[in-house]
């Protein structure tokens, strides 16, 4: 039968009944090793589960087809998968386009961990393909985005840079965290790999760390596979199972998380202490036209300046009671951070620092008003 429907895809794509049990759930198939039927007599492939794991291929399985690619590869966190993907496609020499506002992990990974190897890399404003397409080098190999952006809420337009990437005989890697594959599509737009931190919407209870990459380049993909298996950095069968549950409801939050959001901008937008409001949902925003033609909808994640610089930035922060100040997002709960005290500390004093009386918010699927009420008092 063919799965046409997200929801079902998530449900039941690589997730059939267990043949041996009928066991409705895919099983945590806790095993190190599995029995031979004689030397290089392996049963459905597997050998070491460092090289590949049951729960880890319906989990790998159902990801790629929720981005509509041909291969999943799942991974420890998502660092780990950022960390894979580029060890992939560069080798010494290479340059890497990446936004000027990219994750803090991801910059520091490329600035202090791949530099060392002789990888280079240009920060650039995505959302400028004039920009990118001149940031290029004979050298580059991959262009890196992350639309919306952690934590400005830029948008880049993913067709566009496709095109500017290919034409220079560079890859184009997508970051697809903030929006999940509900809400958007890198591949179909002309990506040639989407990453994850599966630990953040697509996990979506703040209960297990993960990352993954999707592509339907056979040969990357093989590349990918060569680099879970020599470098190790795999999910366990729990953590897989576990996030293999979270995709399962992964439509039902992503419409609650974007509710939510909607109903929390406006009170943003009314507070008198707020000076700017980042979302792409907004018609003001410099990207929303672009959002609006490649997001489904326009997610969960908001950022806002306030007045009073960063000590009001803080404050706020220590106020809410429902907002819980901690890193990571995409959880059901709600949580606040200021980045650049946290989540985007390591890109203090370079060109991808964070303004100090920014905050960022991942609007949970509490009861929209409450979620309200708390922003607004603990505001002031």
């Amino acid at each position: 039968m063919t799965m046409h429907g997200f929801a079902t895809r998530a449900i039941h794509a690589g997730q059939d009944p267990d043949p041996t049990t009928g066991s409705v759930i895919v099983p945590i198939h806790a095993t190190s090793t599995y029995a031979q039927d004689g030397v290089g007599g392996l049963r459905e492939g597997y050998e070491y589960s460092r090289t590949g794991n049951p729960t880890r291929t319906a989990l790998e399985t159902c990801l790629a087809s929720l981005e509509r690619g041909k291969h999943g590869r799942a991974f420890s966190s998502g660092m780990a998968a950022t960390d894979a993907a580029l060890r992939a496609m560069c080798r010494p020499g290479d340059h890497v386009v990446i936004p000027n506002d990219a994750y803090g992990g991801t910059f520091r990974l490329i600035d202090k961990v791949l530099s060392v190897w002789g990888v280079e890399h240009t920060p650039v404003a995505l959302s400028d393909v004039d920009a990118v397409r001149a940031a290029i080098r004979p050298t580059t190999k991959v262009v890196w985005v992350e639309t919306p952006t952690n934590p400005l809420l830029n948008i880049a337009d993913i067709a566009s840079l496709a095109q500017v990437a290919h034409s220079a005989g560079a890859r184009l890697v997508v970051d697809n965290t903030f929006a999940s594959p509900y809400l958007q599509s890198p591949l179909d737009l002309g990506a040639d790999v989407v990453l994850h931190s599966t630990t953040k919407y697509i996990g979506g209870h703040s209960d297990v760390v993960g990352g993954a990459l999707i592509t339907s380049d056979d040969e990357l993909n093989a590349q990918f596979g060569f680099l879970q298996n020599g470098a190790g950095g795999v999910p366990g069968p729990f953590d897989a199972y576990l996030t293999l549950r979270g995709l399962k409801t992964l439509e039902l939050r992503m419409e609650k998380h974007s509710d939510n959001a909607e109903l929390v901008v406006q009170a943003l937008l009314r507070h008198p202490k707020v000076k700017t409001v980042l979302y792409p949902g907004l018609p003001e925003h410099p990207g929303h036209e672009v959002a609006a033609k490649q997001m489904k909808r326009f997610g969960g994640m908001i950022s806002f300046t306030v007045e009073g610089g960063e000590q009001a930035a803080l404050d706020v922060c220590s106020r809410t009671k429902l907002f819980t100040l901690a890193e990571s997002l995409g959880g059901v709960e709600s949580l606040i951070e200021h980045p650049g005290r946290m989540t985007h500390a390591s890109t203090a004093g370079s060109l991808l620092q964070v303004p100090d009386d920014l905050v960022r918010i991942s609007v949970g699927i509490e009861s929209g008003e409450d979620l309200v009420e708390d922003l607004v008092t603990a505001l002031g």
